[in-house]
């Protein structure tokens, strides 16, 4: 070979190399349009540091356009996101299906074990886990201190549902545009069924009892819509059927809402730069009736990456940083401790720093008092606090979802829309081969 030929060959080599180095691999990820998913595409920067040959395409929904897109495309294997973001629902039904990666093989430093054993137990499934999780929650109270003091009343630390009529009535000023309480009205399955199934098993109420037979025909169902419906319209805002958890957080941080019951990761925006009242909130566990439940959720968004991905390595870099030590405190140095994702790892908890952030301890007994093992006052055969884990559960509660919609709208009923329920949900599992 002569000196030419070495090198051009020599030169060729060079450049190969230099195009493998600097090869770039492309991941789509899907996520929700909440806050703490925003803050993060804010933060890539750093990403991008440390991992020069990876660039991340963001595909961000509205939660219920969300959770229909990513089911669609796993379901057909359509194979538009590396890296999708989904809840403690779709996890374990999802991971034994076999259309999950397992995760189990992120670093160790990534430490597996911080994860709070609720949050990673409804993320496991036969000893793997299938999505790590971005941020956790429960949900509970946030209100005005401000307005309770001017009403002459003081909200326990553990209310119950009469607490929360007596508040909401006494803070309600519609002349000045400040309505009592704002509650989730959209239609869906993780919007206002989210909400009402979390209420109603305050209430005694069930999905289905121990034979899969639905339960929406009984007094405690309509006990609790009732009181929803009744509420919402005293105290509520107009055009609370169209508001879930985006369109409340506004309400509230612009100063319209009295009081709030949702979930526990929107402490930090409404005590944060953008609201109005943030200098006026208080924190409170979910309302009770006395019957040993709580009308409290259990939630973690999460990561996670569709089996049959042809970016596996590059998606589990990116969770791998997205859901590390590394990352909260990267936000605590941008944002703040308040503003770090909530709920996720034990660390967090310990951290003295993170103590003084006013709603972390309310956050965690939060986590910690909901059980999705036993979820509601009489035995039930299925798991999930504010959803049930079947499959079939998605579709039903979605069209369950709109009959409570509409109760509150007003163009139906509190008995026809439970009615109509019932009738629904017993086609859904009679097809479903659940009941005969």
């Amino acid at each position: 070979m002569t000196s030419t030929l070495r090198a051009l060959f020599g030169a060729c080599a060079v450049a190969a190399l230099a195009t493998v180095a600097t090869a770039e691999t492309t991941i789509t990820v899907a996520t929700v349009n909440n806050g703490d998913m925003i803050r993060m595409q804010g933060l890539m920067s750093d990403f991008y540091a440390k991992h020069p040959d990876i660039k991340v395409n963001w595909v961000t929904l509205e939660e219920n356009v969300l959770r229909q897109k990513v089911t669609t495309d796993i379901a057909t294997k359509g194979g538009q996101y590396d890296v999708m973001t989904i809840g403690t629902y779709e996890v374990p039904i999802w991971g034994k299906q076999g259309w999950l990666e397992s995760l189990n093989d992120l670093p160790a430093s990534w430490d597996a074990n911080d994860i709070l054993p609720a949050i990673r137990g409804g993320l496991t499934v036969d000893g793997k886990l299938y999505a790590a999780p971005f941020y956790g929650e429960s949900s509970m109270v946030m209100y005005r201190t401000d307005l309770m003091k001017k009403a002459g009343l003081t909200m326990p630390d553990k209310p119950t549902w009469a607490d929360i009529e007596k508040a909401a009535d006494a803070m309600t000023d519609k002349a000045a545009g400040v309505y009592g309480i704002c509650l989730r009205g959209k239609a869906g399955w993780g919007e206002n069924m989210a909400f009402l199934t979390a209420m109603s098993n305050s209430f005694g109420a069930s999905w289905f009892d121990m034979k899969w037979q639905p339960q929406f025909n009984g007094d405690a169902w309509k006990k609790t819509i009732n009181t929803y419906v009744d509420l919402m319209k005293k105290d509520g805002p107009p055009g609370a059927s169209n508001n879930g958890f985006n369109e409340n957080l506004a309400l509230f941080q612009q100063g319209k809402c009295g009081m709030w019951i949702d979930a526990t990761v929107a402490a930090s925006f409404v005590t944060g730069k953008d609201s109005t009242v943030a200098n006026d909130v208080g924190f409170a566990l979910a309302p009770d009736n006395g019957l040993g439940k709580r009308s409290n959720w259990l939630w973690a968004w999460s990561l996670a990456i569709p089996a049959g991905t042809k970016h596996s390595d590059a998606a589990k870099t990116f969770i791998d940083w997205a859901t590390s030590k590394d990352y909260l405190a990267l936000v605590a140095s941008k944002e703040g401790w308040a503003n770090v994702p909530p709920g996720t790892r034990t660390s967090l908890y310990e951290n003295p720093e993170y103590a003084k952030v006013p709603f972390a301890k309310m956050t965690l007994d939060s986590i910690n008092s909901a059980d999705p093992t036993h979820p509601t006052v009489n035995p039930v055969p299925y798991v999930g606090v504010q959803f049930v884990a079947i499959p079939e559960f998605q579709g039903i509660a979605n069209d369950v979802g709109q009959q409570f919609s509409a109760a509150l709208a007003g163009t139906e009923t509190v008995d026809e829309a439970l009615s109509k329920s019932q009738d629904l949900t017993v086609r859904a599992m009679t097809k479903a081969g659940y009941i005969k």
